[in-house]
């Protein structure tokens, strides 16, 4: 089997299982039990959150747990805009964000606010200050994903939060950093973001899991009523052996960063030559993507189709982000790229568990596709 499509999910390390069946059997306590069980499994919680603002490069205090990034997203974007409605009306965000921030973006426009879209130029970039310009008196949030999960084009989010500040020290940043977590350095106590998304899934933790940093005295109305769990940001008994999982996945990649970026470059690379030699195939991420994605179109034949050809030898890619479930991408029309180009377009993503013999068997099967599906046709 050859898995090339990790920005969709990535397979939970083996280290991780270990420590989500160890803490299932041996740490099963309700953290908030007064007794023994209850104190030792909120020991553990305090220790993986620990672990997790390590990796995020944030005070414990400023992580809180969540299911998954999306919610985290939708925690951040709802709570902050209803903050902040007594005095603001607007929210900047980008052209090319994941349903689960856009999507909430579009709700809040239907429910009156004004929104501005900052779109990516045709190489799928978007300039930090282009969005900032867009920041008023009366802006409550930007929204921008620091990594895009179809094409791995890059924000600077540390500038772009900076630059926004400047504009309207009042506005929150919230940045989506589901497909950026460990894949590019940050220490969120070094930039004046306000908010950051994170899922467990995207580094070989299980689903489930996510979690949301809120820098300190940054004030957000909670979505959710219940126990006051997670200071009342995200109520409800602590997921304690997936936050385990968490934990152990991100100081695995935090401490294997260097070697494991080097590697994936060097995959990212080698299928990069490869593609330009190829003829009918066009590359969509920028040459300043993330090396963990490549998207690229192949003229004339639909995604879906390919997709299949390559599943048949055991290949899987994506035809674009796997919350579309099929659909055209939004990320590649906001681009202005045109529907053949879209229509066509392939999502390669690495792991730390990919290797060159992946890259092969995709290049040689992206070949027997073209030649067999162009005769069928």
């Amino acid at each position: 089997m050859y898995y090339l499509d990790n920005a969709a999910t990535t397979p939970v390390a083996q280290q991780v299982v270990q420590e989500v069946a160890k803490v299932m059997e041996e740490c099963f306590g309700n953290p908030s039990s007064l007794y023994q069980l209850g104190l030792d499994s909120e020991l553990l919680l305090r220790k993986s959150r620990a672990a997790v603002a390590s990796a995020l490069g944030c005070s414990a205090a400023e992580v809180y747990f969540t299911s998954c990034g999306s919610e985290s997203n939708n925690i951040a974007i709802l709570g902050g805009t209803q903050a902040r409605k007594s005095w603001a009306d607007h929210i900047v965000c980008t052209g090319y964000e994941h349903p689960s921030a856009g999507k909430v973006v579009e709700r809040l426009e239907q429910q009156g606010w004004k929104v501005t879209y900052v779109m990516p130029n045709a190489e799928g970039v978007i300039l930090p200050q282009e969005i900032a310009q867009a920041v008023t008196a009366k802006t409550a949030m930007v929204v921008a994903m620091q990594v895009n999960n179809e094409t791995g084009a890059v924000i600077d989010v540390a500038k772009l939060a900076k630059l926004v500040k400047q504009k309207n020290s009042r506005t929150m940043m919230h940045v989506d950093g589901v497909q950026a977590w460990l894949r590019l350095p940050i220490k969120l106590s070094a930039t004046e973001i306000d908010s950051y998304a994170v899922s467990g899934h995207k580094i070989h933790a299980p689903k489930g899991i996510g979690a949301l940093y809120l820098r300190k005295n940054t004030h957000i109305e909670a979505p959710f009523c219940g126990g006051g769990q997670e200071k009342g940001i995200r109520p409800g008994t602590e997921n304690l052996p997936y936050i385990a999982g968490l934990a152990t996945a991100a100081t695995m990649m935090k401490q294997n960063f260097s070697e494991r970026k080097k590697r994936i470059t060097m995959l990212n690379q080698m299928l990069r030559k490869e593609l330009q030699n190829m003829e009918g195939i066009l590359i969509n991420s920028p040459e300043t993507a993330v090396p963990e994605v490549l998207n690229f179109s192949i003229t004339g034949i639909r995604s879906e189709t390919m997709l299949h050809f390559l599943e048949q030898q055991q290949i899987y890619v994506s035809s674009g982000s796997a919350c579309n479930k099929g659909a055209a991408s939004h990320t590649l029309a906001a681009m202005g790229l045109p529907p053949e180009r879209i229509d066509s377009a392939l999502r390669i993503s690495f792991s730390k568990d990919s290797t060159e013999q992946d890259v092969e068997a995709l290049v040689q099967g992206l070949s027997q596709g073209m030649a067999s599906i162009a005769r069928i046709r």
